[in-house]
C-alpha cells in the first residue's frame, strides 16, 4: 500500500510523522510525495490555535476530495486537532476513516488495514510512555530534532497544550542518548533539542537535568552543532548559559519563549518568573555570545496601551535577534477564553502591525553587525546560482538564511567558513573564504 503524508504544525509535530512513518515502515507500508498516487492518505494535524486548526480542517477536506478523484481509500486523520475534537470531527466529516491522536501511532497499521476492510475506527486514549521506534526523517540527512520530553505543566491561561499532550514527562536521558548516537553515526551533525518545555528536562527523574543531557550529548562524536530550543525562562540560569558557551558544539542560540513583557499581564496569562530576572538573563547571554530568539503575544485579554509600551520598549532594549509575535487567539477551554477585557480584533491586529514593524528594524540593526564578521556556514542546498547556508544563529524553518557565494563545489551539509558581506531584514549575504573543502569543517 502507498502512503502520503500531510504533516501540519510545529517540529515536536514532525517528530510525531517520522515516528509514524518508521510504524508504517515497518508495518510494510511505502511511502509517495503525490498525495493523488496514495492509497493511504494521513493528515496529521495542529489544534494549538484558530488559524492552525482552520489549516488542519482545509487539509482533511482537500484529502477527502482525493477519496473521490485519486486512488485514496483510506483517510487518516492524526495528531492534536484529533486529539482535541475526536467525535466532532467523525460526526462532521464522514469521509474520515481512521482517526488517531497524539500517541497512538503504534496501532496506526492495525488500523488502517482494518479500514481497508470497511472498519471505522478512532483512539485518542493518551499514554505516558514514548514510542520506542525508529525515524523516517523529514528534514535532511544532516540535521535532525531530537524530542527530550513530552506534555506540559506550566499552566499557561491562554494555551490549550496541557488539554491535548497531558502533563509533563521527560524521556530516560539514556533513550535520548542512544537515538541521537545513531543519528550522528547516519550523518545528523546538527541535532536539536525540542519539547513543549525543554528546560524543566529531567526535574521528573533522578540524577539528571538539561544541564546533564547538554553534557552528554555534547560529547557525542559527529555531533558538530547542538541546538536547544523551547527554554521556559524562570528555569535557565548563568550556569546553564556558561555550560553551553563553553562546549564548541553547543549553538550559542538562546529561545526564551516570553510572551510579554508587562509584569501585570504576564500574571494574568499565569505566566510564571519575574521580568526583571529575565532581563538579566538575556544581557548576561548577550554577553556570552548568544543571539536571542523569543514569540510574543499581543492582544491578551485586559492588555492596555500602557501594557504594550512595556513590551515595545523591553523590545527596544533588548534587542532580539529573532522575535516572533502573533494575536491572541481565545481557545476553546482554556482560562484566557472568557476573561474579561477581550481586544477587538482590529486592535490586536494593529498592535501585532506594529511590534513586528518595530522587530524588523531591530533586526536589520542587529544583522548589520555582523557584516565583516567570519562565521562557519551549514550548507543547506544550491539556489539561483548560489547556496542557502545557516550559521549557529539561525535554526532551520523559523530563522532567516544566509546567501553564499563560493566557486568551490558544496553538497549539503558542508560546512565552510564564511565572511559576511551584506545584511538584509532577516537574511544575509556572504563570501566563501577560500582554501578550504567544506566537509570537514566543525561547528566553530
Amino acid at each position: 500500500m502507498k502512503v502520503g503524508i500531510v504533516s501540519l504544525g510545529c517540529v515536536k509535530n514532525q517528530v510525531d510523522t517520522e515516528e509514524m512513518l518508521s510504524f508504517l515502515k515497518e508495518g510494510g507500508f511505502d511511502f509517495v510525495p503525490d498525495a493523488s498516487q496514495a492509497e493511504v492518505l494521513i493528515v496529521n494535524t495542529c489544534g494549538f490555535i484558530t488559524s492552525a486548526k482552520e489549516e488542519s480542517i482545509d487539509a482533511i477536506l482537500e484529502m477527502a476530495e482525493l477519496k473521490k478523484t485519486g486512488r485514496c481509500q483510506v483517510l487518516c486523520v492524526t495528531g492534536c486537532l484529533a486529539q482535541r475534537y475526536e467525535q466532532e470531527l467523525l460526526d462532521g466529516i464522514p469521509e474520515i476513516d481512521v482517526l488517531t491522536g497524539v500517541s497512538q501511532y503504534p496501532v496506526l497499521p492495525e488500523l488502517i488495514r482494518g479500514a481497508l476492510k470497511g472498519e471505522r475506527a478512532s483512539d485518542t486514549t493518551r499514554t505516558k510512555d514514548f514510542n520506542t521506534c525508529g525515524r523516517v526523517l523529514t528534514t535532511p540527512a544532516y540535521s535532525a530534532y531530537v524530542r527530550i520530553a513530552e506534555g506540559c505543566d506550566n499552566r499557561c491561561a491562554y494555551c490549550a497544550i496541557p488539554g491535548i499532550r497531558g502533563g509533563f514527562r521527560s524521556r530516560p536521558l539514556d533513550d535520548i542518548l542512544t537515538e541521537m548516537q545513531g543519528l550522528a553515526e547516519k550523518g545528523a551533525r546538527e541535532q536539536i533539542l525540542i519539547a513543549q518545555d525543554t528546560s524543566r528536562y529531567g526535574q521528573d527523574l533522578k540524577n539528571t537535568s538539561l544541564a546533564g543531557l547538554l553534557g552528554a550529548a555534547s560529547a557525542i562524536p559527529g555531533i558538530d552543532w547542538l541546538r536547544v530550543l523551547y527554554c521556559y525562562p524562570d528555569e535557565i540560569d548563568e550556569s546553564l548559559i556558561d555550560l553551553m558557551a563553553d562546549r564548541p558544539n553547543i549553538c550559542r542560540y538562546l529561545d526564551l519563549p516570553l510572551q510579554h513583557a508587562s509584569p501585570r499581564l504576564l500574571k494574568r496569562m499565569n505566566r510564571r518568573g519575574d521580568i526583571n530576572r529575565t532581563r538579566h538573563l538575556l544581557t548576561y547571554a548577550r554577553d556570552r555570545g548568544f543571539a536571542l530568539r523569543t514569540t510574543m503575544i499581543v492582544g491578551f485579554p485586559g492588555e492596555t496601551q500602557v501594557d504594550v509600551d512595556l513590551l515595545t520598549s523591553f523590545m527596544e532594549e533588548m534587542r532580539f535577534d529573532r522575535l516572533g509575535a502573533f494575536a491572541f487567539s481565545p481557545e476553546e477551554g482554556t482560562p484566557a477564553e472568557k476573561m474579561p477585557g477581550q481586544v477587538p480584533e482590529d486592535v490586536k491586529a494593529g498592535r501585532l502591525e506594529m511590534v513586528m514593524r518595530l522587530q524588523a528594524d531591530i533586526s536589520l540593526q542587529r544583522n548589520r553587525l555582523r557584516v565583516g564578521s567570519t562565521e562557519t556556514l551549514l550548507i543547506n542546498r544550491r539556489e539561483g546560482g548560489q547556496y542557502i547556508a545557516r550559521s549557529q544563529w539561525e535554526a532551520p524553518d523559523s530563522d532567516g538564511i544566509i546567501r553564499l557565494e563560493s566557486d568551490n563545489m558544496l553538497k549539503p551539509g558542508d560546512m565552510v567558513k564564511g565572511l559576511i558581506t551584506q545584511a538584509d531584514t532577516y537574511d544575509l549575504k556572504a563570501r566563501m573564504i577560500q582554501g578550504q573543502g567544506g566537509s570537514n569543517e566543525s561547528a566553530q
